[in-house]
């Protein structure tokens, strides 16, 4: 099974449709964090979103990003204007969040936990023979991200975007012949032979002279910079760390339960029926009907405006009270079964009736007993963590001459690292604002001498550092002397490529005029085996060369050039072209997938109008961003 696993999650088609879940959950996945009431990054129609929430997000989206680009992304990151669009990429998706939950509330849309897990076992691609395969599922979201809670949120979120979309009208028709057309596209298939011209072949019989390298270098100084360079001593704090000095005793955990009832259940819940009219007559004519024994449900399916609780006869799924809308608090239903007067809203009038109710239960402390102390224990040691920050704090300004103080402070002495740049920095230390504060040259002397403790930089909440840079190497070209080898070892690959290039050209010249036999024999070169080439999502040069080659005719072979990823310049015969298919059941996965890429289009409507209307007010620090 497992090596039908692995096949699997390499076919292109699956490949395309992760791509769509993760485009989606980028929009809808992020979970809402609180932070202070005076710092927030964005107010979306009074609702907040907190500078820790986007900070978070921005800091997930970093992580997919690098997790999926590599070493692509480091180049990317170093780029200021590149890293400032994406943090405002991920406020405007945290924007969008929250005008979709506020009009999802307005509509009393969810997703129940069962259809949570209805939906994600329906799912075709985590399916084996037809049925749910857990061990799949689970491999295949790993795979691109996602934790289980968190594909079960988006898969929340996207059964609440659907009713929406459901509502005006449901999602578009993809013809046959244009499902066809991509999937012949997509899944191509090219018979190719290679003939590989070997670079570093061509490199061990090049020379050079020491002209030709100090020509070089001097030619290219830049790219012979040695790095800034820093030694540092550090004194790590860590608040888990100090959970083992604490102690909680029964007293602590009884008056913990006493005060946070309710952290340990579920809140009462109540399940409505509603009917939207136009106007005040409409609704209280049809309340009348109601009093005088009419049948809600089929009241509603006839006559409310709202399409889609029509579609359901006015029933709604069951709400908490921070998910029951102002309009249905404002019946003031108590009683099973009670029917409301007309009840104004933004949307015209309502009726309601309270369907049932279910309690709020609350469970015993024996049974979070444990939970309880454990999380006792980790605010007391949170409390005695902000306490040493301030013990070490006041040390290490107070003698800012060593990090003498600050170690007897803290309990324990300073660690120190051996010479690192910014691309070298230590497991220990690699937090982006310990890593700002060590080379934005505040701590650093004059002439390599060390210069000022740092304060205490704190990293992921729970963790920090006190900082002291201990000795210092500028940026600088390095003399040629020391990269000797490294120019020569260039000097010698541009003369070998270029070499490589014109040897290819020239048995370019001689294929396509039929002449490459001989040309190709006295070159010691020949074509390799057939072997089928297709399109994938990370296509090398190669690839991208191959797929840009005409279509062949009359079984005549097409000639190209292009390099491979070590470098070596590849000749390319292309003998055929092979449209892509897909079984019946597969093509019926990806037309499903490209029609919800037309119901987006609806989707994408909506939001644009919801942010028209709404009232989006940036927060301080976001006004300031370029």
């Amino acid at each position: 099974m497992m090596d039908n696993l692995r096949a699997a999650a390499n076919h292109v088609v699956l490949k395309i449709i992760l791509g769509l879940i993760i485009l989606s959950f980028l929009l809808t996945g992020v979970v809402s964090y609180q932070g202070s009431a005076g710092d927030y990054a964005a107010k979306v129609n009074g609702q907040v979103i907190e500078r820790a929430q986007l900070e978070q997000a921005f800091q997930s989206e970093r992580s997919r990003m690098q997790q999926e680009l590599g070493d692509r992304f480091s180049a990317m990151a170093g780029n200021e204007g590149y890293m400032q669009q994406m943090r405002q990429q991920v406020l405007s998706q945290l924007i969008d969040k929250s005008l979709l939950d506020q009009y999802a509330k307005t509509l009393g849309l969810s997703a129940s936990d069962d259809q949570v897990k209805e939906a994600i076992r329906q799912e075709a691609y985590f399916q084996t023979d037809g049925k749910f395969d857990n061990a799949k599922y689970l491999d295949l979201i790993t795979r691109s991200g996602f934790s289980a809670d968190q594909y079960a949120q988006y898969t929340r979120q996207r059964l609440i975007n659907q009713q929406m979309i459901q509502g005006f009208g449901g999602s578009d028709i993809v013809p046959p012949s244009e499902a066809e057309s991509m999937v012949a596209l997509v899944l191509q298939e090219r018979d190719v032979r290679l003939a590989t011209i070997d670079l570093n072949a061509m490199m061990a019989k090049q020379t050079v002279t020491d002209e030709e390298l100090k020509t070089f270098f001097e030619q290219n100084k830049n790219s012979f910079i040695a790095p800034e360079k820093v030694k540092v001593s550090f004194i790590p704090l860590d608040a888990a760390a100090l959970q083992d000095k604490v102690t909680v005793t029964e007293a602590d955990i009884s008056a913990y339960y006493d005060g946070h009832q309710s952290s340990f259940g579920q809140p009462e819940r109540k399940k409505f029926s509603v009917i939207q009219l136009k106007t005040e007559a409409d609704a209280k004519a049809v309340l009348e009907e109601l009093k005088n024994g009419g049948d809600f449900a089929a009241l509603a399916k006839e006559k409310s405006t709202d399409i889609i609780s029509r579609r359901t006869g006015g029933e709604m799924d069951w709400m908490e009270p921070d998910t029951t809308a102002d309009e249905l608090k404002q019946a003031n239903l108590t009683e099973k079964g009670q029917l409301s007067g007309v009840v104004k809203s933004s949307v015209g009038y309502l009726i309601v009736r309270l369907d049932d109710i279910k309690p709020a239960l609350v469970k015993p402390l024996s049974e979070v007993h444990d939970a309880i102390a454990k999380q006792i224990k980790q605010e007391k040691a949170v409390d005695a963590y902000y306490a040493l920050q301030q013990k070490v704090s006041e040390a290490a300004t107070s003698d800012n001459e060593s990090l003498a103080s600050a170690e007897e402070a803290a309990g324990i002495k300073a660690a120190n690292t051996e010479w690192f740049t910014r691309d070298s920095v230590p497991a220990a230390l690699n937090f982006k604002p310990v890593v700002q504060a060590i080379f934005d040259g505040s701590l650093i002397g004059e002439n390599g001498a060390p210069g000022s403790n740092s304060d205490v930089i704190t990293v992921d909440g729970d963790r920090a550092f006190v900082i002291r840079v201990v000795a210092h190497q500028p940026e600088g070209i390095e003399p040629f002397d020391k990269v000797k080898d490294r120019v020569t070892a260039m000097v010698k690959h541009n003369k070998a490529l270029q070499e490589a290039k014109l040897q290819g050209e020239k048995l370019l010249v001689e294929l396509k005029q039929g002449k490459g036999d001989e040309a190709m024999k006295a070159a010691g070169l020949s074509f390799g085996s057939v072997q089928k080439m297709a399109r994938a999502p990370e296509d090398s040069q190669l690839v991208e060369a191959v797929f840009a080659l005409p279509h062949p005719e009359a079984g005549k072979v097409v000639y190209g050039m292009s390099q491979d990823a070590q470098g070596n310049v590849v000749l390319i015969a292309l003998d055929s072209v092979k449209p892509g298919t897909l079984p019946a059941d597969e093509m019926k996965t990806f037309v499903s997938n490209m029609e919800k890429g037309s119901a987006s289009v609806t989707f994408d409507a909506l939001l644009t109008n919801l942010r028209k209307e709404a009232k989006i007010k940036m927060g301080a620090a976001e006004q300031q961003q370029p």
